[in-house]
């Protein structure tokens, strides 16, 4: 079976409204006792992988779930336990987890890496949770006359280290699960309720929760771009590809933006919640008429959270990074700290936005959403993708030459107004080239030929080194303007003024050499 669900944190400035919207006079409250397992190297959660057993009140329930067909599901097994074996495993100390129950289930996929017997001795109690769980359900029927439900489940309860009940982590969080009908009630009620009570989406399950406790960590490692999880190929619709497109973006950036919902002040975090942000809106941008659901909203709500979120960015990593790396080299010390907290619009208070969470919501609808019923069924994604990788690279072309044109000219040589406002402004061409290698990396499982893989990679690597090259200077640019604004109020800043103006007057050869190969490079398309 496969469940769809969304989960979200709840603030606790919102936490009393909500509860009362939760615990009417049709709602239950359910205690949950539940162990979940593994094995001492935690092999099924690094699978994606959560096991437990449950008491359902009187009821105990033995739970396998994994990744399902979208962001929002989730492949799920139950199978009620012998409450009298249960008891006596229980006297005993031997609860276990019984894996040859899901032989031929529609689990048995997910656990087909693993050896079950051997899988089975391996596994181990690692942590429990007390949770106390209400729940209400909402119906609605639409005018075809679909009967759809859905569960609302508030959980509030702590997960318990298996071997050391002194260690806890609390937990807080409201679900929306589709019991039947249609999968817009879930959404169109998920949102409803996001907006009164500011909900924030969360990609963190119990499990995963579990999972960090143990491992005495407060937050998962942050999550970079897996292009391995692109599901498209040759015969892949223009609908059915941009929504496999955005489905990609949103795996990096779910897991990030929670972490750091959840907390997380890491630098990485945040880079790669930027990186996947920027992903998906060059993507919306390119790719906007493959669709007709595509919402133009979500372009400026995208890029007003990316910008927001680079400036925090900036000056924590100068703070956290440059600071510390200017000083081994015998710089004086300069205080960022009252800077970074005079920034009003922190990184949590940004995702916490409601249009930035409404439009996560509709992005994940969106990709579960069914592309044959668009107008464009019928044109094949490939057909499309080369004349945008051509218009995109044509930019780059020109750009790339404005600049060159503007490097070689001497003092006394006429200038060319149009060729000194394209030149003087590299992180134009820096932007054209890193959508570029967007744009390819999307495209080419879909134009890239076996034959010429290794022409592939050789042209991408080349776009990279050439993008790369541009974004350090783009860098050294900004860290420049923050510590000759610093040093207004602190002499010691003048050090890192002095170095990052160095910086931009080394010899321009490097770049131009990465930006010559790139031009002289064969596309792939």
């Amino acid at each position: 079976m496969q469940e769809i669900e969304l989960k979200f944190l709840v603030p606790e400035s919102r936490l009393k409204g909500l509860m009362r919207q939760a615990k009417v006079k049709s709602s239950q409250v359910t205690q949950l006792a539940a162990h979940y397992y593994d094995t001492p190297d935690q092999q099924l959660a690094q699978a994606g992988i959560g096991l437990r057993i449950r008491k359902e009140n009187d009821t105990w329930v033995q739970t396998i779930k994994a990744a399902g067909d979208g962001i929002a599901a989730r492949l799920e097994h139950n199978a009620v336990l012998d409450n009298e074996q249960v008891q006596t495993m229980l006297d005993d100390n031997e609860l276990m987890p019984d894996l040859t129950i899901y032989e031929d289930t529609s689990v048995a996929p997910t656990l087909a890496d693993f050896k079950l017997k051997k899988l089975q001795k391996a596994l181990t109690r690692l942590y429990v949770t007390d949770v106390q769980r209400t729940t209400r359900l909402l119906t609605e029927t639409n005018d075809d006359d679909i009967n759809s439900c859905i569960e609302v489940a508030y959980d509030q309860g702590e997960i318990i280290h298996g071997t050391d009940k002194t260690q806890q982590k609390t937990i807080q969080e409201i679900e929306f699960e589709l019991v039947s009908g249609d999968i817009d009630f879930l959404f169109m009620t998920a949102k409803t309720w996001c907006k009164r009570y500011k909900l924030c989406l969360s990609t963190i399950t119990k499990a995963e929760n579990g999972g960090l406790l143990i491992n005495e960590q407060d937050h998962s490692p942050a999550v970079d771009a897996d292009l391995s999880q692109l599901q498209v190929d040759k015969d892949s619709s223009a609908p059915a590809f941009i929504r496999s497109v955005v489905h990609n973006c949103l795996l990096q950036i779910l897991p990030n933006s929670s972490a750091i919902i959840a907390g997380s002040t890491d630098h990485e975090h945040i880079l790669q919640l930027r990186v996947g942000i920027d992903r998906l809106h060059a993507a919306l941008k390119a790719f906007a008429d493959f669709s007709d659901e595509i919402n133009p909203e979500w372009l400026s709500i995208l890029e007003q959270t990316a910008n927001l979120l680079g400036t925090y960015y900036q000056l924590a990593y100068i703070g956290s990074h440059i600071e510390p790396e200017l000083q081994a080299l015998g710089a004086p010390a300069v205080d960022w700290t009252t800077d970074i907290e005079d920034i009003k619009i922190t990184p949590i208070n940004t995702l916490q936005a409601n249009d930035f969470q409404i439009t996560l919501l509709e992005l994940i609808a969106f990709t579960m959403s069914d592309p044959s019923i668009e107008p464009h069924t019928d044109q094949l994604a490939c057909d499309k993708l080369a004349k945008i990788l051509t218009k995109q690279y044509k930019k780059c072309i020109k750009t790339s030459k404005k600049i060159e044109a503007f490097s070689r000219l001497d003092d006394n040589d006429d200038i060319d107004e149009d060729v000194i406002d394209d030149s003087q402004s590299e992180d134009k061409l820096c932007n054209h080239l890193k959508e570029l290698r967007y744009f390819s990396e999307f495209s080419i499982p879909l134009l890239s030929k076996k034959k010429s893989k290794k022409k592939t990679r050789r042209w991408l690597k080349r776009l990279a080194k050439a993008q790369s090259a541009l974004a350090q200077r783009n860098n050294d640019s900004k860290y420049h303007a923050f510590y000759a604004l610093k040093s207004a109020t602190d002499t010691n800043a003048l050090y890192g003024a002095g170095w990052f103006a160095a910086m931009l007057t080394d010899d321009p050869t490097y770049i131009e050499a990465r930006l010559a190969k790139f031009r002289d490079s064969a596309t792939f398309w």
